[in-house]
């Protein structure tokens, strides 16, 4: 299929032409006509699959076909849960609508609102934001949402994930209700079906891939060693594999900072972003890091979550995630667009818990290699996939307690002491 099938504008097309794309993504096959058709879509797909395009493409074709945005008003709202991401969806909006007059504004906090402010009083066609800001500036009626066509929430999950349920149903509740809801996805749990469930109507659900699935063009292993020598592990694996891109996943800001300095004190370009960071700061780290500058990129999940970098060979995930879900998000980052990407676990004794939770979400058992000179002295456990929950056998015991007052209370009376105060008691009835 060609992209000239999908009944997209000239003006997109020659866009889409520039860019060196000729052929859409499977998430692009699905989900473009159904937008186009004004279909509400849910769509579940890994990052790197093209899903913001699937959405920006349409979502561009339908405006060019109505009215200019009002004063303060929008037409198109698409919600991200970070500012990285924010940005990424807005260059993509920006890249595909260049050929058109349709206008577009992204915003988000951390920075002066008044820039902002002054952007939309023009009226904006499509209007990326993060749901903090956005009601920000709502609350200043710097945007008004009666003119919305199109709502979009990407990345759905993780917007539960960091707690932004409460300001997205405010959201929806101040947006007319005849419009159009696309949620997009890189897994959906329940929490998040529920939610979709009381937003879309008669939806077109489209899955790329398996749920909770990692791509098959990623080759995974798992590296035990000693927490006190994972930093120096790394340096080693960096130094002597020659990695040029590497993304690392660390579970704490303070320990991205800390990793950091490490690999930086051994000559290791590096830059930390995390949510401590200001956005100056972690723009310039993944501006340096996609330009080759740095060789090593160190992040917690939820600052990572809007890096798309094309063609990352490798993910080190220093820190198992606590959520099985977020290691299935991070490796996805790597083994894009068909080429091979390799995500590498540092696992220590404690984290055999995550281990085996990630390996039962996966449904697979992820190679072990071993370092020379890096063996650790506290193994790291064995894990299968059969293993059986232990929580069935608590009201077993709690059965077992209230069995045993029973039986000892119906014991008492054959008590010595018992027996004794019983036996006067005839003769004086007598």
């Amino acid at each position: 299929m060609k992209f000239e099938s999908l009944a997209l504008n000239k003006k997109i097309l020659d866009a889409i032409t520039a860019q060196g794309y000729t052929s859409p993504s499977p998430i692009q096959q699905k989900a473009i006509p159904a937008i186009l058709d004004g279909k509400d879509v849910m769509a579940a797909a890994q990052t790197g699959t093209g899903k913001t395009a699937g959405f920006t493409l349409p979502i561009l074709e339908r405006l060019l076909a109505g009215k200019a945005a009002a004063p303060n008003k929008i037409r198109a709202l698409i919600i991200t849960p970070t500012r990285e991401l924010a940005i990424q969806v807005s260059e993509s909006v920006s890249t595909y609508g260049t050929n058109t007059t349709l206008t577009s504004a992204v915003v988000y906090g951390g920075v002066k609102i008044n820039p902002q402010m002054m952007k939309l009083r023009k009226g904006i066609d499509i209007l990326i934001a993060t749901p903090g800001r956005l009601l920000d500036l709502y609350s200043q009626n710097a945007v008004r949402f009666d003119q919305v066509e199109t709502l979009v929430l990407d990345e759905a999950d993780r917007m539960l994930d960091m707690g932004f349920i409460k300001d997205i149903k405010k959201i929806i509740s101040l947006l007319p209700k005849n419009r159009q809801n696309l949620l997009f996805s890189a897994t959906f749990s329940e929490e998040i079906r529920a939610l979709a469930k009381g937003l879309v109507n008669e939806p077109i659900e489209i899955s790329v891939t398996p749920r909770n699935t990692t791509v098959s063009a990623i080759k995974q292993h798992v590296i035990p060693v000693d927490k006190k020598r994972k930093s120096e592990l790394l340096s080693y694996l960096i130094g002597s594999n020659n990695w040029q891109q590497v993304l690392v996943f660390t579970r704490t800001k303070h320990g991205a900072n800390r990793l950091t300095k490490h690999l930086i004190a051994d000559g290791i370009k590096s830059m930390a972003i995390h949510g401590n960071k200001s956005q100056g700061a972690r723009v310039k780290a993944l501006t340096s890091f996609k330009e080759n500058k740095i060789q090593v990129l160190v992040a917690t999940d939820i600052a990572a979550r809007g890096i798309d970098i094309s063609e990352l060979p490798h993910v080190v995930n220093f820190d198992l995630p606590n959520v099985a879900e977020d290691y299935v998000h991070r490796i996805g980052r790597t083994g894009r667009a068909g080429k091979d990407g390799e995500a590498v676990s540092l696992v220590s004794a404690d984290e055999f818990k995550q281990l085996s939770a990630i390996e039962k979400l996966i449904q697979k058992l992820i190679d072990r290699k071993l370092i020379d000179g890096f063996e650790p002295n506290h193994d790291v456990p064995a894990s299968r996939l059969d293993l059986k929950p232990t929580k069935p056998k608590k009201p077993k015991k709690k059965k077992f307690k209230s069995f045993d007052k029973t039986r000892t209370n119906s014991a008492k009376p054959t008590n010595r002491n018992s027996s004794r105060r019983r036996k006067p008691k005839p003769k004086t009835a007598s």
